[in-house]
């Protein structure tokens, strides 16, 4: 199954992509895309629903990120050995785990604000985690027990701040609308091996990022179980995965950041794409 949410920022409601591509509406059956829907339970209910009978979403709405706003919005860091060799970084020993803010948190196509006094604010596509069940102490053979599905998830990053302002990554990386989500949540089922997907962003049309889950340092079974032992999992959580190489900041012979008007296009196997203007913020 493929979950969405459509509507203005705050007046999302949940839908799902039927198979002849249509929208259709679930408000009906269930209030949101969030923990309980997520719950096996709640994907459960959901899968039992006669698709084809539901209404069709009108016209072409907003589609906001595909989960509401989680508890926890976490990212793993340098966790593809190509993208860490383009950054001169050494291989972690182990994730590197950072927590992103919920105000960076948006809709796969709304606008990238470039904050003020940025010179460096980069690009990063990445495959997203969606957690279906509350994951504490999981072991890693069972990790994939409490996930939900996956998603696209652009990691917006700006990398003075970031690396240049004092320590923690987060000031560069939890910036208004610097985690655009979706556009659509797909079921695990649907995805059956989460480490052999391609994934690729362009600039103003040119493909900077074309990379694959296969490079990633530590797979989705061992990403979820380690972050579980730091800090409990709610369903809806998000984690983003780390990006392959192709980012802005390892572009030789010097670097190259985005700039306000230009527009990012990425997407991961299976999972869709999105596309974001660069605006001032």
């Amino acid at each position: 199954m493929k979950l969405l949410r459509v509507g203005a920022p705050g007046a999302e409601k949940p839908a799902i992509l039927a198979a002849d591509g249509t929208t259709r509406d679930l408000s009906a059956h269930i209030g949101d895309i969030d923990g309980a829907a997520l719950s096996p339970a709640g994907l459960a209910k959901i899968a039992a629903l006669d698709i084809n009978s539901l209404p069709v979403v009108a016209g072409t709405p907003r589609i906001g990120s595909c989960v509401v706003r989680p508890m926890n919005f976490i990212c793993i860091g340098l966790n593809y050995a190509d993208h860490a060799a383009e950054t001169g970084a050494a291989i972690p020993k182990e994730p590197i785990v950072f927590l992103k803010s919920l105000g960076a948190f948006s809709g796969p196509n709304d606008d990238v604000m470039i904050p003020r006094g940025s010179k460096k604010t980069d690009w990063e596509v990445e495959l997203g985690i969606v957690i279906g069940s509350k994951a504490s102490y999981v072991t890693e053979d069972k990790a994939l027990d409490y996930v939900a599905g996956y998603c696209v998830v652009n990691d917006v990053s700006e990398r003075e701040f970031q690396a240049e302002r004092g320590g923690t990554w987060d000031k560069g990386k939890g910036c208004d609308t610097f985690g655009p989500t979706g556009p659509w949540m797909v079921t695990k089922d649907e995805v059956p091996d989460p480490q052999n997907l391609s994934l690729w962003c362009e600039v103003d049309g040119k493909k900077m990022q074309n990379g694959s889950t296969k490079t990633m340092i530590f797979g989705v079974k061992h990403v979820v179980s380690y972050v579980s032992h730091f800090m409990t999992l709610h369903p809806g959580d998000i984690i983003a995965t780390g990006t392959p190489p192709g980012v802005g900041l390892g572009i030789k012979p010097e670097p190259i950041f985005l700039k306000v008007g230009q527009v990012m296009r990425l997407g991961v196997q299976g999972l869709g794409e999105q596309q974001q203007k660069l605006v001032a913020a």
